[in-house]
């Protein structure tokens, strides 16, 4: 596992035209690395998330994404995602297609990957207007004859995620709500990990994981690395930016300028941090 900075571990293994899952279900979302991304104007990149936050809403108006997969998306507790939708209604900056599932769909379909299958399998309740846009299958269990609901594995070139600490070895620790990191993590071909602090030993209470350093192809440390979303037991949630950024994204010109002025003019997420104190 080499210990990098973000910006070597993106430019060495984020490519144009991959399938890159930034993953973190509420908190450790990997703002910083999305960030860096945008920076290094990656393009034509299949984004997977289950939730679609501020990081996806930004990464497509800023013209890295052609595709996107996801179970839900919006600005959690405020609105629409304005930089999605105008990419799916207006086609800009480009156009978008979009793989849409339910939370259950993408969760299967990480576990699949991880499991190294090509398709997983859950009990199909009823039809609904996501299996008339294709995507999942239905089939009868040879067992027991119930209908069951074939979804395709995700297995993402590049797996990103934020976590609290990595040790000297470079095995990373996540505690919090864990969301599908594991799965995201063991189905995908590479895996970054950014992480708040270095530490002797990891202190993993229960319901914690760690992930061993031979699955990471490189960890960077950047403390602050999910902000504005959270880092169950380093700093919280930042609410009135979430609540700030449907109007800074909801114009095109006003999203590119604040782009243009925090992300695009910063070094990286630190001086980007820094920017954000000086003008809160």
């Amino acid at each position: 596992m080499p210990l990098m900075t973000l910006s070597d571990a993106i430019a060495q293994h984020v490519r144009d035209g991959q399938s890159v899952a930034l993953e973190g279900f509420t908190h450790l979302i990997p703002f910083a690395a999305g960030h860096e991304i945008i920076r290094q104007s990656r393009r034509r990149l299949h984004l997977i998330r289950m939730t679609p936050d501020l990081i996806c809403d930004q990464m497509i108006g800023m013209g890295c994404a052609e595709r996107l997969t996801f179970s839900w998306g919006g600005n959690p507790g405020v609105g629409s995602l304005h930089r999605l939708r105008d990419a799916i209604e207006r086609d800009w900056p480009q156009p978008l297609t979009i793989s849409e599932r339910t939370h259950a769909e993408m969760g299967v379909a990480y576990q699949a990957g991880a499991s190294g299958l090509p398709c997983g399998l859950m009990r199909h309740y009823a039809d609904t207007g996501l299996d008339r846009v294709g995507g999942p299958r239905t089939l009868a269990c040879p067992f027991s004859g119930d209908s069951l609901l074939a979804v395709a594995a995700i297995n993402p070139d590049v797996t990103i995620l934020h976590a609290q600490q990595a040790d000297q070895q470079g095995n990373v620790l996540i505690r919090g709500i864990i969301g599908a990191a594991r799965e995201a993590a063991l189905a995908a071909r590479c895996l970054l990990v950014t992480v708040e602090a270095r530490v002797e030993r990891l202190d993993a209470p229960l319901n914690a994981i760690v992930l061993p350093h031979w699955l990471i192809s490189a960890v960077s440390i950047v403390p602050g690395g999910a902000h504005p979303s959270y880092a169950a037991g380093c700093y919280p949630r930042d609410n009135r930016f979430y609540g700030e950024w449907d109007a800074i994204a909801r114009e095109r010109e006003r999203f590119q300028q604040w782009m243009q002025q925090y992300v695009l003019a910063s070094r990286d997420h630190a001086e980007l941090l820094r920017r954000l104190r000086v003008a809160a």
